[in-house]
This record gives C-alpha cells, sequence and structure tokens, in this order.
C-alpha cells in the first residue's frame, strides 16, 4: 500500500491509511461494475450536500467507457481538520482509462476527506483541500452530465446535446487522415475529444482561472504537458469560441489540435513553441486552399504599415491574452511554411523531430543547413514577399 501518512500513532496510522484504501478499491470497484449502492455506501450518511453531489456524480459517469478506474491512497493527514481522532484527509490519486484510446491510465489528484463511524470510515467531502490551496482535478462528470459518441476515428464526450457532439466527431473523423499525411511518425491515429458545457468549464478541466481561455477555440493536453510521456491526450473544446466559427474555421482548429497529439511524442522542451504551433497551423490549413493574406491577415497588415516582424515569435507570445498573438500564429505558419516549401516536407517533419532531440539551434544546422540567424533571415525575407 503506498500511502504515507502524516499523522502520529505509528501502528494506528497505518492501520488508518489500509482502511482508507480499502473505501477506495470499493468506490473504483463500484464505479467499474456500475454498482450504485456500493458506490453510495462509502459516502457519510451525514454528509448530505456530498450524498447528493456523488449520486450525481455517479449517473453522470454512466456512460463513460471506462477501461480501468483504481485509487491510489498518496498521503493522510496532510491538512488540519476540526475532529482529528475521527477524520483524516488524503491525497489521492485517480487513475482511470478511456475504453480503446488510452494507452494508459490518466492520473488525477483528488483531496478528500475520510471520517470514522462505529469503526467504519466513509468519504465525507472533496473541498477540505482548498484550505490549503490546493484543489481536486475536475473530471468531465464533475460537471454535470456526460453524452458520450463514439465516431470512427474518434470519441467526444461533454455536455452538449447528441446532434452538436456528433458534429465535432465527423469534423475529427475527417481530420484524422489529413494528419496521417502531414506526419508521418508513430501516433495511435485517434482522438479524445471533450465538449464542456462552458468557457469557464473549460478552464477548469484545465486547471486554469475562468477567462483564461477567452476567445481560444480548443487547447490540446499535450500543448499545456510538453512531453511524450503521457497517454492520449484530450481535445478539450471552448463551445462559445467554437460556436462562432465557420464550418472552416472547426476544421482547421480541430485538425491543429489532432496535428498536436500526434506530434506529442516528437515535442519535447526543446521544441520551440513557434515550431510547435505552426506545424500545427500548417496542417490545419493544408487543405483551406487560403492565401497567405487570408490566415495571416494581423501580421499581413503590421507588414504594410512597415511593422513587419524583425524575429520568431516567443513563447511568451503564444500565452493568451497576450498583444500579438494572432501575429504569432500567423508568423509560426508562416516559418513552417518556408520550411515545407524551399526544403520540402520530409525535411521539415525530420526538423521538428530532431529539435525535440538537440534543440532548435542544432537541428537548424544540422537539418537545414544554416544557422539560426540565416534561418531567421530567409523568414523575414519571405513574410515580407507573401504579405508585403
Amino acid at each position: 500500500m503506498s500511502g504515507c501518512s502524516g499523522s502520529a500513532g505509528g501502528g494506528a496510522a497505518r492501520r488508518t491509511d489500509r482502511a482508507v484504501q480499502g473505501v477506495l478499491d470499493v468506490r473504483a470497484r463500484a464505479v467499474l461494475h456500475h454498482d450504485r449502492g456500493a458506490y453510495i455506501g462509502t459516502v457519510d450518511p451525514d454528509a448530505t450536500g456530498y450524498l447528493a453531489s456523488q449520486h450525481r456524480v455517479f449517473a453522470d459517469l454512466a456512460d463513460v467507457p471506462l477501461a480501468s478506474w483504481s485509487y491510489r491512497l498518496r498521503s493522510t493527514g496532510a491538512f488540519p481538520l476540526a475532529d482529528s481522532a475521527h477524520q483524516v484527509a488524503a491525497r489521492v490519486e485517480l487513475d482511470y482509462a478511456l475504453r480503446g484510446y488510452d494507452s494508459a491510465p490518466v492520473a488525477s489528484t483528488e483531496y478528500l476527506t475520510f471520517t470514522e463511524r462505529a469503526g467504519r470510515w466513509y468519504v465525507a467531502s472533496q473541498t477540505d483541500g482548498d484550505t490549503s490551496g490546493k484543489r481536486s482535478d475536475v473530471q468531465p462528470w464533475d460537471q454535470g452530465p456526460v453524452t458520450v459518441v463514439h465516431g470512427a476515428h474518434s470519441l467526444v464526450l461533454g455536455a452538449g446535446t447528441a446532434a452538436s457532439l456528433t458534429a465535432s466527431a465527423r469534423l475529427a473523423d475527417a481530420a484524422v487522415p489529413v494528419v496521417r499525411r502531414q506526419w508521418p511518425g508513430i501516433w495511435a491515429d485517434r482522438a479524445i475529444v471533450e465538449v464542456p458545457g462552458s468557457e469557464a468549464d473549460m478552464a477548469a478541466l484545465l486547471g486554469a482561472p475562468a477567462g483564461t481561455y477567452q476567445g481560444i477555440a480548443a487547447v490540446t493536453t499535450a500543448e499545456l504537458r510538453g512531453t511524450g510521456t503521457a497517454p492520449a491526450d484530450r481535445v478539450i473544446v471552448n463551445p462559445q469560441a467554437f460556436a462562432e466559427l465557420s464550418a472552416l474555421g472547426r476544421s482547421v482548429v480541430l485538425t491543429h489540435e489532432l496535428t498536436h497529439v500526434a506530434t506529442r511524442t516528437a515535442t519535447t522542451s526543446r521544441t520551440p513553441t513557434w515550431l510547435s504551433e505552426g506545424f500545427a497551423d500548417l496542417v490545419g490549413y493544408s487543405d483551406s486552399g487560403l492565401t497567405p493574406g487570408r490566415v495571416a491577415p494581423e501580421l499581413a497588415a503590421d507588414v504594410r504599415a512597415g511593422r513587419a516582424p524583425t524575429a520568431l515569435p516567443t513563447t511568451a507570445d503564444f500565452a493568451p491574452g497576450s498583444a500579438g498573438i494572432a501575429q504569432a500564429y500567423e508568423g509560426a505558419w508562416l516559418a513552417c511554411r518556408m520550411i515545407d516549401a524551399q526544403w520540402g516536407h520530409a525535411e521539415l517533419v525530420a526538423f521538428y523531430q530532431a529539435t525535440g532531440r538537440e534543440g532548435v539551434e542544432r537541428a537548424t544546422r544540422s537539418v537545414l543547413g544554416v544557422s539560426g540567424g540565416q534561418f531567421t533571415d530567409r523568414w523575414k525575407a519571405y513574410v515580407a514577399k507573401e504579405l508585403g
């Protein structure tokens, strides 16, 4: 058992940890076997508000295709409670996988309070961690009923109607072969798309303050994680911003996000943001037929006004709410378009893969045969030519 008690008492603390893990094991089996009685039986009957919420969560999980679901007690006694003799606060890891999509379980952290009554332990709360500034991770079923739609290459789940989620599944299904043509690297050729009920719900799923993703149509967890060690990524859709896009815009966005999923294993902390975002946009716009002026209107306006960029976009330029974020994406797209046009698509893919291994400066020399400064000069000239 992996619990690590922070409370005094030695053997008593270990017995408490074993009892708490036992409650968690019952809950896990209940979720996998759709056993409402067993699941609700683990909840403190006197915690009426939490009990009602757990009835809702269990119902909201009903249609989610789970391949696995387990809890692991990580620590107890981390937070002070009013009645420490009969209550413990616990940090718990929930691991779950969606059937047919997750290559390994997704890890989620929960901060739970357990109460002992007449020698039996129950879950009493999931909010006590808030007093320490640490909050439980949010999953779609924590936000309300989850509708599930199965596409040919996609699994879409969220708060929308079946019709709206089916439309997202069709877009994701159409995007998968586009990404496959552009990215020859190994990936799962499938997508998990989550569509929360609101922009605020999107931010909660991503552990961010409300308003963080205002105006951003979708985000892939691959972008935030920046590592190739995680299981299948989620594309999280901002329902308000996504609905405001044209049909082409929605297609471009989902194709862009699925490109992040496909390239995740080749993306590391060495990969510059302009390359990961520019490549995703290159794939996203690959079937659009749009001219550079249509894809990069903000940067084109800057060029015509004599404000052409002097350096490739930095990571900070892509942060939500940053001034010039549109120009950052447009400049990144043009950088990848230039590599594709002047060196070839195979070299662009090789360059992407090499940057993840050895960094952008070395990859620029080893794959493209130019220095970083020479590449930037060629990009500036290309931007002026395409947008001037």
